[in-house]
């Protein structure tokens, strides 16, 4: 990083599963860098999504840097999802033509259930002669079942990590979604479902829905059961892959806790 910005700059880690963004300063100047950002980026900040970027510069090995706005800020609170502008953020997102002509330009191919499955099936097969439960079979068997409900849907640009610590809100009252390495063309139930799941209390589903543009009807429901289980999967195989036992044991109590919640096993 010193090789482009200079020695004058002070460079810190700003952390993250990649180590590859940086915090860097000097005289007042500050810079949000990151290494290898997608060319979605651009887009991104053209539509104020995303803090602005400043700059992008390709290294010698081949490596490309961006430089955006470091603002100050804070990441939202569980309890401020439930605000309409961040019902109001998503649906621009989703509803964003250019943004989806972009990402499929770059080679992004559309999320396909099927191949999700298919995914979640491997997955648990590589890893089931160390240790399985039997809540994921039950939760694999579910989402074969519920498959035609949401196959042929209507695909749109997903962030795909709905969590609140990826939603920034600056000092100046501006409101971004950042942290986009895992943006997919998919149906918009995934982050929907994820969003509802974790944040908004049920009771306020339809209310929330409405400011995002649609209403919550049973066929959306069903679609929104169904990422919300795939992705539990998803992450409680992403930790058993990675050792990090307590965090797999944590959203396996929430895939019971969901699967008891849709009839799909009893307590």
């Amino acid at each position: 990083m010193e090789q482009i910005l200079g020695n004058d700059w002070t460079i810190t880690p700003a952390g993250g599963s990649t180590g590859e963004a940086y915090y860097a300063h000097r005289e007042g100047k500050r810079l949000f860098l990151k290494r290898n950002s997608s060319p979605f980026l651009a887009v991104l900040s053209a539509e104020g999504i995303v803090p602005k970027l400043v700059w992008t510069k390709r290294m010698e090995n081949g490596d490309v840097i961006t430089a955006q706005q470091w603002l100050e800020g804070r990441e939202l609170k569980p309890e401020e999802i439930k605000h309409p502008r961040v019902a109001q953020l998503l649906s621009k997102i989703h509803h964003s033509s250019e943004l989806l002509d972009l990402l499929m330009r770059l080679g992004k191919q559309p999320l396909d259930p099927i191949d999700y499955l298919n995914d979640l099936r491997k997955q648990e097969q590589c890893s089931s002669f160390i240790n399985t439960q039997i809540e994921i079979h039950q939760a694999l068997r579910y989402l074969d079942k519920q498959l035609p409900h949401v196959q042929n849907q209507k695909k749109v640009v997903c962030h795909s990590d709905m969590n609140h610590n990826n939603w920034l809100l600056t000092d100046a009252d501006q409101l971004f979604l950042i942290d986009w390495d895992n943006a997919m063309v998919a149906d918009p139930a995934m982050d929907l479902g994820m969003i509802l799941h974790w944040y908004i209390p049920e009771e306020e589903w339809d209310v929330w829905l409405d400011t995002y543009g649609i209403e919550l009807d049973e066929p959306l429901l069903v679609r929104m059961h169904w990422y919300i289980v795939a992705q539990t999967v998803s992450f409680i195989q992403w930790h058993k892959s990675r050792h990090e036992e307590s965090e797999a044991a944590r959203w396996l109590e929430d895939l019971k806790r969901l699967m008891v919640k849709l009839g799909i096993i009893n307590i």
